[in-house]
């Protein structure tokens, strides 16, 4: 008998707060599996590769699943590590709700603060758990002290802990007929609402299912924060834990009509063949169904991807072949399909109740080649397949035979140069990594080439092209639209140009990838039957160039957001050596003991950052940073790939 509800939850926490070790907990506890994996044995139920086994953390998302009661737990595990953030957001787009795991010993980490802006933009409801109570030095009240003043002011303490940081710490679960914990859980819940302020003012009193519904209503809205106790090691407070997840965190919304949904991993069976996860917003998918995926290309342009379902099997129900809204299948037979694929819409629109994060674009570009010049084939084709498992890497073969793939940070590629070794056996020298930058149109520019024209680089094309460039809104990508009569040119013809201009605005006049700007077709023109569809992709670059000269573009590099604690008495020092490195300080805030400054950072002096706070604060920064907006260059941008040569003045 099918369960009735489903919950789909994520399991966050910065890299060894013990996410992995509490995944594996919550199987055993709830009976999904017979014996306890360990991270240090290499055999846990998510880290199933081998690069995850030998380094211990989540690379890719894995999903299984347990059933508590009549609810039905589909639990996502996902990366811990800073550089994979990419992974995360992705997961956290299919969720219902999360637990952000803590280390009670370490407490709040620059990674918590991050993942936990996202949550709260993405308004995702949060569970914590405090792991490790059985670790020396582990706190308790100054732990929920420090997640009030960094994370989140309205945090409810669902536990009492006794002999804490010892190896018998226990767990007590706090119930809310107790009348004075109930009493202090409505006071804060009362904060975040006028309603129930009132009831805590004027009385009468609530009881312990009106305080429970609150409790659950402020939760789901991610107004506040339920906080359990434990240790993933031991199994203690973990009980307590699965209640508070079921109880209190919204289930998976039931909806009809068509299908929608969003594929938010792909896995690569030892034949080749693919299999993707697929998480249902609304509608139904059954096998043998045929489905048409939406996504956005590398160059901003929309694609579509088609194939019929030749298996489908329902996480946490073996032997069906029906999925249903709410829940998330492993899919066959969609040869093409990518990670964040959507089912139903088009390549922008709403999958049906998804949340739809921002991703931060890579940050860092490298050039792969293979040890053995002979591999250099079977080294392209392994970076393509590793990218469609991760389409923000984006890989693309340069002129002379190596490959550029675009990524987060150092540990991805060393994670990337492993994969690459152990499970396609080629091979890879990585060059050093470089920032990415983009180009952007400041103003408009507008150029045309008329059929037949000879340039002294052009040659003859038959094919009449006009175009104009123009600056659009941010993170608006590449559009493309007509001026000219649609059915002016042949089908095809249309076609060879839009497709162009997306893959020619990878190279502006810098050498960056132009986004953020509208290319309209003005003029265009062809003659039957001698022109064909090459010449149109032949001349569109050419003119794009010559109008993108013309309009001029602005080169932006990536930037972190930065929060800094410092002590009051290095603020001078410290607030001249990061304006010197090229930090912009939007924030201070102070006390007699200790500075918060705020602001951004280039992304290409983050490290030298990172390496001189502890010598300038004596090693008591506290220091945590995230992708922002990118900024203009200062100065002489720096040059990125040259563009194919051009007759400027063959292009009027």
């Amino acid at each position: 008998m099918p369960v009735p509800r489903t919950l789909n939850i994520g399991i966050l926490a910065h890299v060894d707060a013990g996410k992995t070790s509490l995944t594996e907990r919550l199987l055993y506890e709830t009976g999904a599996i017979s014996r306890l994996g360990s991270v240090d044995g290499g055999d846990t139920q998510t880290d199933t590769g081998a690069i995850e086994r030998e380094r211990g953390i989540t690379v890719r998302s894995a999903v299984v699943a347990f059933t508590v009661g009549a609810t039905q737990v589909n639990l996502i595990d996902t990366p811990g590590h800073p550089d994979f953030i990419a992974e995360v957001e992705r997961a956290l787009a299919v969720l219902d709700g999360v637990v952000l795991v803590l280390s009670a010993v370490e407490g709040v980490q620059a990674q918590t603060r991050v993942l936990v802006r996202t949550l709260r933009a993405l308004r995702l409801p949060t569970v914590l758990f405090v792991n490790k109570i059985d670790r020396s030095g582990a706190r308790h009240e100054d732990l929920l002290a420090e997640v009030g003043r960094i994370l989140a002011p309205h945090v409810v303490d669902m536990t009492r802990t006794h002999a804490l940081g010892t190896r018998t710490a226990r767990a007590i679960p706090r119930s809310l007929d107790e009348a004075g914990f109930r009493a202090r859980v409505a006071e804060v819940l009362a904060e975040t609402d006028d309603d129930l302020l009132a009831r805590v003012v004027d009385g009468p009193p609530l009881d312990a299912r009106e305080v429970e519904s609150a409790l659950a209503a402020a939760t789901a809205a991610g107004r506040a924060h339920p906080a359990f106790f434990g240790s993933a090691l031991t199994g203690e407070g973990v009980a307590a834990l699965v209640d508070g997840v079921v109880r209190l965190l919204p289930s998976a919304p039931a909806a009809g009509g068509e299908p929608r949904g969003t594929v938010f991993a792909v896995e690569r069976g030892p034949s080749g063949e693919k299999a993707a996860y697929l998480r249902l917003f609304a509608g139904e998918v059954v096998a043998r169904q045929r489905l048409t995926l939406h996504r956005r290309g590398a160059d901003g342009a929309p694609e579509e991807s088609t194939g019929q379902v030749t298996s489908l099997q329902v996480v946490g129900e073996p032997g069906s072949s029906r999925l249903v809204a709410g829940r998330i299948a492993r899919i066959r037979g969609l040869p093409g399909v990518r990670v964040g694929d959507r089912l139903g819409g088009d390549a922008d629109g709403d999958e049906g109740g998804a949340r739809t994060p921002h991703f931060a674009r890579p940050t860092l570009r490298t050039e792969a080649s293979p040890e053995d010049p002979a591999d250099g084939a079977r080294l392209h084709a392994a970076l393509l397949d590793l990218a469609e498992q991760d389409p923000l890497i984006h890989a693309e073969v340069l002129p002379g035979g190596t490959t550029e793939v675009l990524l987060y940070g150092e540990v991805q590629k060393e994670v990337i140069a492993q994969t690459l070794a152990t499970e396609y056996g080629v091979r890879a020298r990585f060059a050093p990594s470089r920032i990415v930058c983009v180009e952007r149109p400041v103003g408009v520019g507008e150029a045309a080439e008329e059929i037949g024209r000879r340039g002294p680089a052009l040659g003859r094309f038959w094919a009449t092209v006009g175009l104009r460039v123009e600056p659009s809104a941010r993170d608006s990508g590449v559009t493309f639209r007509y001026e000219t009569e649609l059915g002016a040119l042949p089908r095809a013809f249309h076609t060879a140009i839009e497709e162009t201009v997306h893959l020619a605005s990878r190279r502006g006049p810098h050498g960056w990838a132009v986004t953020d700007c509208r290319v309209t077709l003005v003029r265009s023109g062809f003659s039957a039957p001698v022109s064909v569809a090459a010449d149109f992709r032949g001349l569109t670059p050419l003119v794009l160039a010559r109008a993108l000269d013309r309009a001029g573009t602005r080169v932006y590099e990536p930037h972190h957001a930065f929060e800094l604690e410092i002590p009051s008495g290095v603020l001078s020092d410290v607030a001249s050596r990061l304006t010197a490195l090229g930090a912009r300080i939007e924030e201070t805030a102070g006390t007699a003991a200790a500075w918060r400054l705020a602001g951004t950072v280039p992304v290409r002096r983050l490290d030298v950052v990172e390496r001189r706070l502890p010598g300038l604060t004596r090693g008591e920064a506290v220091w945590s940073s995230r992708p922002a907006a990118d900024q203009p260059v200062g100065g002489t941008p720096p040059a990125g790939r040259v563009r194919a040569s051009r007759s400027p003045r063959s292009v009027r």
